[in-house]
Order: structure tokens, then C-alpha cells, then sequence
């Protein structure tokens, strides 16, 4: 999963560490609950405030209204039977005190305090009860108080009219009762948070435990054990990683068994020509004579050429199997690497009297390594020379299409039977009519081309040519169809 990291980090930007899911959890749950909690609190609060308010002037207008009915006319006068005693029935609270007054139809104070402040000009009359009442609040000797102004109609035979009943109240037991609606809501909510917090937290132990299962279920594996880890072991919305992890591993097992297998097929194959090399060097020892001597060196080169070139197929189907080339593609013009092989392996084709001819469209631009297309252009063309009888013909074709560009090499040697055409991409795999005809061959060409094809997004096909070899055809995406499929 390391390179796969590293790709996706390359395209799309390193991120920066994540943290804490557990710390994330906790802060994108408790961190909203306490903002609600506050809104809750005001809300409810406010509302406790209004109920208060409500009973609060409920009461100071039924003392309103028990003083308005003491209130009459006597011989042409408004008066108010008001004994102080009669005060102490008004009052809702120990802790406030009560002020009232009233005044008669001419404006004139009846009984009371007369300095009570009057009724501002923008106080309406409140909806709230049918009586013609205004609330207000006010300053009264350095207190705030609460005042109802209550209008009373007031008759007799003689005369009628409108008096002003108001009665106010200090706001100390007013502000008590807030006190303690506001404690309470803020204990109330402290407490429901604290219980919240603690499930939340105990949630969110619970929902990561399965990771925690997970983590300690990878940590504990062995070193070699790639088996697929059990989906069951965390929840739905996880699986997915799972199942990416579990693909993941089993890419992994393959790229093993396969460097296992050709580590065990190269140590194979390198063991014959060392072994032969041992042979050749001690038979040189103990030979006296100087021709003879001489015909084994010559033969122990030939035997070191053979070796070094399998060394050297070996090595870069290893670093292509292992993906390290798979990076930074740039535009390759296909017609000039087919060119400079071509001219690189004109020797052995004219020694062969093998005609060797390129066909090729000037404007066959790919995506690509230029090295390792020159490796797999070299294999094709080396191949077709070294299984083409002498006088044959070899025709290399570079084809520019509209979605693609396709490399064609085309022989009139000994061809490949249909029934292993499929088998000769793999490793030390050679088919029997090349074995036929070269004894010491490595089976390694046609695998190099293989992998070099997927490497570039390419595909091989192999078929028989018009003179009854072989023709290889490999299509290669262009550079702009590469350029789409990258985005």
C-alpha cells in the first residue's frame, strides 16, 4: 500500500495528518451539543422569564384591581378607602415593596404616593387581560419597580368619570426568582450535558472498537501472512477499506510468488551456463597443449557471452516485473527507435542475407520510456533475424492511427504454432520450433516484450505473417489517449 500512498499523495497533494478520530468524533458531537445546550439554556430561560413576568403582573393587577374597588365618589368627590393594612394582602413577595396611587377624574391624587411616576405616552394597553391596563417599568427613589395603571370608571348620581388606579412593586422579588430560574436551567442543562458527554464518549469507545480489532488483527499477523483479513471484524461503512486493503495484500502475494518463482527459474537457468563455465575452466587446467588450450578459452567466451546476455535479459525483466520504470513517461518518437535498431542489427541481418526494411509514419508519437522501448523494439527484431532462415525477409512497421500507433515486425522464419503463442510470454517458455532451430536460446525476449507492452498501456498479438512466419503486432495507446486515461 506504500507506493500506492505515495502515487495517490503525488496527484493529488500530501495531505496533512488527519489526528485523532477518536478526538474528531468527540469534537464534531460534544462541540455542536454544547453550542445547542447554550441555545437551549437562553431559550428556556427566556421563556421561564416571560412565565414570571406573566404571574408577576398577574398579581400586581389583581392588587390593582382590589384597590380600583375601594375607590367610589362621596359627595362629589372621587375617595379611596385604602388602610394601610389593606396593603399587605397585595403584596407577592416579603422581599418587595408596594407602592401605589390614586388619582381622580380631574387628575387630581386621591390617596397614595404622589410622586409615583405616571404612565409613559408609548405604553400600550396590554392584550393580555380584558381590563384597560398598562404595565411599565420605572424609577422610583433609586428603585426599579414594576407599575400597573389600571383605569377605573367611577359614578354615582351626581357625577362620573375615569380614575387611574397604579400600583407598583419593587423588582427584588422579580429578580430573585430569575436568579433561581437561572440557576436551576444552568444546572438542569450542566447536567444533561455531562450525561450526554459521557454516553457520547462511551459511544464513540464502542463504535472504534472494531478498529482497534482491526489494527491489532494486522499488528499481530506475521511477517509473511498476506491472507485476507475478515470483513466481519468492523462495521458496513468500513468494509470497503477492508476489501481495498485485502486486494491490496493479495497484489502484494502475487508480486511475491511471482519474484519467488523467478528468482527460482533464474538460479535455475544461470546454474547450466556457470556449470558449464566450471567445467570448460578446469579442463583449460589441466590441459597442456596450446591449440587445445586456446579452443577451450574460445569456447569458455562464447559460453560468458551466452551468460552475460541471460544475466542481462534477467535483470531487466526483473526491474520491469518489479515496476520501477513505470514513471516518468515522456513523448518518444517510435519511428526513430525502430530506426536505430534497425541500423544496430543490419550487420547480422546482412550476414543472414536476410532483407531487413522499416515502414514508418513520421508523426507516431507515444508515451514511454525510450530505453525500454528500445529494449523491446531490440528483442523483436533480434528474434525475427535469429529465427529467419538465411535469404528470408524481415519488415519492421511503424503504423499511425487515429486512437493508437501500432509496431508491427513481420518475418518469414519459422513462426510459432497457435496452440503456444500464449505460452511464449512466459519466462524461459521457447516454443518448439525455436528450439528446433536454436539450441541456445533463453526464452526471455518475447517475456521482456510482454511486460515492456503493459508497462506502456500496450497490447501484444502474435499471428502468422504472409510468408508463413511470424508477425508481431503491438498497439500503443497515443500520447493523448494516455494524457485522458491519466486524468
Amino acid at each position: 500500500m506504500g507506493p500506492l500512498l505515495t502515487r495517490l499523495q503525488q496527484r493529488f497533494g500530501a495531505a496533512a495528518p488527519l489526528g485523532s478520530l477518536r478526538n474528531q468524533l468527540l469534537r464534531w458531537l460534544l462541540i455542536p451539543l454544547v453550542l445547542l445546550v447554550a441555545a437551549n439554556s437562553v431559550s428556556v430561560y427566556r421563556n421561564a422569564l416571560e412565565a414570571a413576568d406573566l404571574a408577576y403582573d398577574r398579581s400586581l393587577l389583581a392588587s390593582t384591581r382590589a384597590l380600583a374597588e375601594r375607590v367610589s365618589i362621596r359627595e362629589g368627590k372621587v375617595v379611596a378607602d385604602v388602610p394601610y393594612v389593606a396593603l399587605d394582602s397585595f403584596e407577592t413577595d416579603t422581599l418587595g415593596r408596594i407602592y401605589y396611587k390614586v388619582t381622580g377624574i380631574r387628575g387630581e391624587t386621591v390617596s397614595g404616593f404622589d410622586d409615583l411616576p405616571p404612565v409613559p405616552a408609548n405604553v400600550a394597553r396590554s392584550e393580555a387581560y380584558p381590563a384597560l391596563v398598562r404595565f411599565y417599568h420605572a424609577d422610583y427613589n433609586g428603585d426599579q419597580v414594576r407599575i400597573a395603571a389600571l383605569l377605573q370608571p367611577v359614578y354615582d348620581d351626581s357625577m362620573r368619570g375615569i380614575a387611574l388606579i397604579q400600583v407598583g412593586e419593587t423588582l427584588d422579588a422579580r429578580r430573585g426568582l430569575t436568579r433561581k430560574i437561572l440557576f436551576d436551567t444552568w444546572l438542569r442543562q450542566a447536567l444533561m450535558l455531562l450525561a450526554v458527554g459521557t454516553l457520547v464518549w462511551f459511544a464513540v469507545r464502542l463504535v472504534l472498537r472494531p478498529l482497534m480489532r482491526l489494527k491489532n488483527e494486522v499488528e499481530n499477523r506475521a511477517l509473511g501472512d498476506l491472507s485476507d483479513v475478515d470483513q466481519a471484524l468492523v462495521h458496513k461503512e468500513v468494509r470497503p477499506l477492508v476489501v481495498a486493503m485485502n486486494t491490496s495484500m493479495a497484489r502484494m502475494q502475487n508480486l511475491i510468488a511471482s519474484q519467488r518463482r523467478f528468482i527460482a527459474d533464474a538460479s535455475h537457468q544461470l546454474r547450466t551456463p556457470l556449470t558449464v563455465l566450471k567445467t570448460q575452466a578446469e579442463l583449460a587446467l589441466r590441459e597442456n597443449d596450446a591449440g587445445a588450450m586456446r579452443a577451450i578459452v574460445e569456447s569458455i567466451a562464447v559460453t560468458t557471452d551466452s551468460t552475460v546476455h541471460l544475466a542481462n535479459r534477467l535483470l531487466t525483466l526483473a526491474r520491469i516485473e518489479h515496476g520501477g520504470e513505470a514513471a516518468n513517461l515522456a513523448p518518444v518518437a517510435l519511428p526513430e527507435v525502430v530506426r536505430q535498431v534497425g541500423l544496430a542489427l543490419a550487420l547480422p541481418a546482412v550476414q543472414k542475407r536476410i532483407d531487413l526494411s522499416l515502414e514508418a509514419a513520421q508523426d507516431a508519437v507515444i508515451d514511454g520510456q525510450a530505453p525500454l522501448l528500445h529494449e523491446l523494439v531490440t528483442n523483436l527484431v533480434d528474434n525475427a533475424i535469429r529465427y529467419t532462415r538465411a535469404g528470408g525477409q524481415v519488415t519492421l512497421r511503424v503504423l499511425a492511427l487515429e486512437t493508437a500507433v501500432v509496431l508491427e515486425v513481420e518475418d518469414s522464419g519459422v513462426g510459432i504454432a497457435a496452440a503456444e503463442r500464449d505460452k511464449v510470454f512466459k519466462p524461459f517458455y521457447r516454443s518448439t520450433s525455436s528450439m528446433e532451430m536454436n539450441q541456445g536460446g533463453t526464452g526471455l525476449g518475447l517475456a521482456i516484450v510482454h511486460d515492456i507492452a503493459v508497462l506502456h498501456r500496450a497490447t501484444v498479438a502474435l499471428s502468422e505473417s504472409a510468408g508463413g512466419g511470424l508477425k508481431v503486432s503491438i498497439t500503443f495507446p497515443t500520447a493523448q489517449q494516455q494524457n485522458a486515461r491519466a486524468l
